[in-house]
């Protein structure tokens, strides 16, 4: 999705605060009152999954248990949650760089990967120097502290679309030492509890830096190779697209549209029957590139979005030089529809798209999972709506009916130096808006893993897809 900076900053920056100093209660109550005014007036999506009232409750609520002064970690784990309750996976808060760079500095950091299935957890790999500790095994609880307890606090401040959890657990799975450090305690030491074997043991285990534990899916993004893949094997065809990213495929020498009208090129001349179309850890990127792909799975003209909306707030801000870039937002009844823009082709989507030339008219399978955002969880969305597709694996993290996205400024808030981004465009995808509210995209052919499963590097989504691929057709 576009980031932009045109519209005006939701926070203005004054002084920073260190780590140790610490903001006056006051002051983060107000805080919390000037981030509730500024997601009301310029989130387009605030109130897509809770009311309004829901979020003066919470906001009150929350506000309620600033009781003393607060160093900006602790505001942030406070202010971190409430972005969470909006169910948009586009909204962040981030700290400040410099209390960030401070905690990279120090060896704070859980040193395994752990893959939590339910209200369990499991070694998926093991960075410590503690070598007894076998992968696999289940761990109890880390600093006197279960599971469930960890997850209570962890699952609310992860964003995702709606009520999605898919994404939440995979984010964990990938980020779970950082997760811990900023929102439950930043320390050197661990003492963790492990099950293994139906034997029960307890283990002293130091903290880590990023450098120290990070490998490709843990801590640092997955080693796909080129976004854009595709093989062909007999009558079937693999298309992996790892991201709709202009930039992350730029990186890689590679061309979204050339490589794409290619692909399907060699299926057609090849008489590919069979296609799996692998979405897993797509987090999103051009919209255009998203919308170009699903034109290769109609025959027909089709919708892809419904439309976009902005806050009154947001469409009075088109003017002066604004629409020298962007045409007035148009009212509606209540709502304000976003139009076309002038220089730029990424909102033209709401509009009537064409298929391509010549669309692919096997069998499609896609697979997905928690990490299918964004743009990826549009596609996903269009192509399900439409039985364009059977679908493999996780509920998309993106949501079904659409997200809130495009222009995403980022602004500081003070007096703290925190950032916050706030989307300022509400999608709908063309699909049932009464479906899946609140979800993702829903596989036809749920697929979960064991944790030997997982550690053993089974990609199951696959093998299930052949399987379906060699099965007799009634």
């Amino acid at each position: 999705m576009l980031k932009s900076a045109m519209l005006l900053p939701v926070f203005c920056l004054t002084t920073v605060y260190g780590s140790a100093q610490k903001l006056p209660p006051d002051t983060v109550r107000g805080m919390i009152r000037d981030l509730s005014r500024e997601l009301s007036l310029k989130h387009p999506g605030y109130y897509r999954y809770r009311s309004e009232s829901y979020f003066k409750r919470y906001a009150d609520s929350l506000s309620a248990t600033v009781t003393d002064s607060l160093t900006e970690l602790e505001t942030f784990r406070k202010l971190k949650p409430f972005i969470g309750q909006i169910g948009c996976l586009h909204t962040d808060l981030q700290l400040s760089p410099a209390v960030k760079a401070e905690m990279a500095q120090r060896p704070v950091l859980f040193p395994m990967q752990l893959y939590f299935k339910g209200q369990k957890a499991y070694v998926a790999r093991n960075a410590s120097g503690d070598k007894s500790i076998a992968p696999g095994s289940e761990v109890l609880s880390i600093n006197g502290r279960s599971i469930p307890q960890i997850l209570a606090t962890l699952l609310p401040s992860i964003a995702s679309d709606g009520f999605n959890q898919t994404l939440r657990y995979r984010s964990l799975y990938n980020f779970f030492p950082l997760q811990y450090s900023r929102m439950i305690e930043v320390t050197d030491n661990y003492t963790v509890k492990i099950s293994h074997l139906n034997k029960v043991s307890t283990h002293q285990v130091k903290g880590a830096l990023t450098r120290d534990i990070a490998a490709p899916g843990f801590m640092l993004p997955r080693d796909t190779g080129k976004p854009l893949a595709c093989t062909i094997k007999g009558a079937t065809a693999v298309l992996s697209v790892h991201s709709f990213a202009d930039s992350d495929i730029k990186e890689h020498d590679q061309d979204f549209k050339l490589f794409i009208v290619s692909a399907f090129a060699d299926m057609r001349s090849q008489g590919i029957k069979h296609l799996i179309l692998d979405l897993r850890d797509n987090t999103g990127g051009s919209d255009g590139n998203a919308a170009f792909l699903a034109g290769y799975f109609f025959d027909q003209p089709y919708r892809y979005w419904d439309r976009i909306e902005v806050t009154e707030a947001i469409a009075k801000e088109i003017k002066g030089d604004a629409e020298q870039y962007y045409n007035k937002p148009v009212q509606e009844g209540q709502r304000w529809l976003w139009k076309k823009a002038k220089v730029v082709n990424d909102f033209d989507y709401y509009e009537t798209q064409q298929p391509a030339v010549y669309p692919f008219t096997g069998k499609t399978y896609v697979l997905t999972n928690g990490f299918t955002m964004s743009s990826a969880a549009d596609l996903s969305a269009v192509l399900q709506y439409n039985k364009k597709a059977v679908f493999i694996g996780e509920e998309t993290g993106g949501g079904f009916q659409g997200n809130n996205s495009g222009m995403m400024p980022e602004s500081e808030m003070k007096p703290s130096g925190m950032v916050v981004t706030i989307p300022l465009q509400k999608y709908y995808t063309a699909v049932d808006g009464t479906l899946h509210h609140g979800k993702g995209t829903i596989p036809d052919y749920p697929v979960s893993y064991t944790p030997q499963e997982l550690i053993n590097g089974k990609d199951k989504e696959m093998a299930l897809a052949e399987a379906l691929i060699r099965k007799p057709s009634k």
